[in-house]
């Protein structure tokens, strides 16, 4: 009765917000009576690893919920939708640019995911393309702004995200023109970037419209496809994932916290980390069981029985933060001096962690995640507004970065293989470089021969920032601490980790 009755308060608080807008209103209503349930089968010894202070907690399930009723990331195949149109929505398919765009927009408002808001907009460029001959730039820049504007006026949530390239095309340098004269926080945007493939002048127009918009963020293309084939997609924040399919569900390991029951880098490695690694695995088991077998979804969703998406192409995200803190605090119980990111031995050992954590995840199976082999995929998580003193994955933390970049670059760079459904790292940068804007290029080339797999860079003074992996701008925060209701409700998370995770912070490049 006590739970019941703290759910109680807590909804009344909800409806009484003077800040949160109706449709915030409305989606924590919905999380909060989801709370009340209890229909996963909990493996013994989680609540202890999760229902625990912040700074005892090893494992959190970012608030995905006791009756998970979707999958958490659902990617349509929305190219089959503009070539079949929908019998449930009763759309026939499109024949001109206005339809399209007209269809698309009825399409993302009946995607669920965990945010509610769909979080893969598609691949705008290729999706579009067919239906640009007989549009002229002007009327089609015209389009394309007011469907990017009544995006980000209706998806209230910047993990929405939509990809472009890795071949340049007339839509996707329109689309680039438009961004960077927008300067929206949604849609989040990733260029597939493969050198020899993208055409060095659509590079540099993509990173010009970075330094103004903090998008498009750049994907390591030949790396991606190499792992999930051709047909992946960038989502959420940076999640790779396929296309048709997507994840029924991101939990995470705080590893800082798994460091402080250890004794030592030995008891870390053979006791605690893997303790926690397969109760962890076995919450996500139930997770996905119930999703398949109980929920009722993917039978009765109109997504599965139109085959936009397929169960069949879902897999899972095993998610990791907090490597850094991780790593000092075994190095400080070991007595050894050095710090992750300036240290050698400190970056051998961050390494042989998440080695260790990629091949539990590797061997553990899942019947329901074959398109993975009937594996988890290994996923860097970007952190949640409530955290403190826990870096996002394997980053360095923010006030600690290596004076020189190509240092930075050089610690992260033993890290990315092991991540395919995402990690990235955030550059901000100074304003001289909108006179050489082949500076980044250059970095983006090197880095991803060196096998990095995922940058971002905004200009260091832009209203458009990167939080952690998705977009929040300035203005709005400030507009959230004065007291004002903000459209988006990831400005509200933007703003949490403004203030526990130094994000404005970050050393300027």
């Amino acid at each position: 009765m006590e739970r019941v009755n703290e759910t109680r308060k807590k909804i009344l608080d909800i409806i009484k917000s003077p800040i949160l807008t109706h449709e915030q209103k409305v989606a924590s209503l919905t999380n909060t009576a989801d709370s009340l349930l209890e229909v996963l089968d909990l493996p013994q010894g989680l609540d202890e690893l999760m229902n625990v202070p912040a700074d005892r907690k090893c494992i959190c399930d970012l608030n995905e919920g006791h009756a998970p009723l979707r999958p958490r990331y659902i990617i349509p195949d929305y190219a089959k939708f503009m070539k079949e149109g929908s019998r449930f929505l009763q759309l026939a398919p499109p024949t001109d640019l206005y339809e399209a765009l007209n269809s698309l927009l009825i399409f993302y408002k009946h995607v669920p995911s965990v945010t509610n808001f769909p979080v893969y907009l598609g691949q705008l460029d290729t999706l579009l393309e067919p239906f640009m001959q007989d549009v002229d730039d002007t009327t089609a820049k015209k389009l394309l702004r007011g469907f990017l504007v009544h995006v980000d006026r209706t998806i209230l949530d910047s993990f929405s995200h939509a990809n472009i390239g890795p071949k340049p095309t007339r839509t996707g340098r329109l689309l680039l023109e438009v961004e960077a004269e927008l300067t929206q926080a949604v849609p989040n945007l990733t260029l597939k970037y493969e050198e020899g493939v993208t055409d060095d002048d659509f590079a540099i127009q993509a990173v010009k419209t970075a330094l103004r918009s903090a998008k498009p963020s750049f994907a390591n293309h030949r790396m991606f496809t190499q792992e999930l084939g051709e047909n992946y997609v960038i989502a959420s924040c940076y999640n790779g994932l396929p296309l048709g399919g997507g994840s029924y569900t991101l939990c995470r390991l705080i590893l800082g916290n798994i460091a402080k029951r250890a004794g030592g880098i030995e008891d870390f490695r053979t006791n605690q980390l893997p303790y926690v690694m397969d109760i962890m695995a076995r919450y996500m088991d139930s997770r996905i069981r119930f999703e398949v077998e109980e929920s009722g979804f993917f039978e009765n969703n109109f997504l599965a029985r139109e085959g936009f998406i397929s169960r069949k192409r879902f897999t899972a995200m095993f998610g990791l933060v907090g490597l850094a803190e991780c790593v000092n605090i075994l190095l400080e119980k070991e007595g050894r001096p050095g710090r992750f990111g300036h240290d050698e031995y400190a970056t051998e050992l961050g390494e042989s962690i998440i080695k260790q954590i990629y091949e539990f995840s590797e061997k553990h199976h899942n019947p329901y995640c074959e398109i993975t082999g009937g594996h988890f995929l290994l996923h860097a998580q970007v952190g949640i507004s409530e955290d403190q003193n826990i870096s996002p994955g394997t980053r360095i933390p923010i006030g600690e970065e290596p004076d020189e970049m190509i240092d930075h670059l050089m610690v992260v760079n033993h890290f990315h293989k092991y991540f395919p459904s995402g990690t990235g790292d955030i550059f901000p940068i100074d304003v001289t470089v909108h006179q050489n804007p082949e500076y980044v290029l250059d970095i983006v080339k090197g880095s991803f021969r060196k096998e990095l797999r995922y940058l971002s860079f905004y200009e260091k003074n832009s209203d458009v920032i990167r939080i952690t992996g998705y977009l929040v701008k300035r203005s709005e925060i400030e507009k959230l601490k004065s007291g004002q209701n903000v459209l988006q409700d990831t400005t509200a998370l933007g703003m949490g980790a403004v203030m526990n995770g130094k994000i404005l912070d970050r050393k300027v490049r």
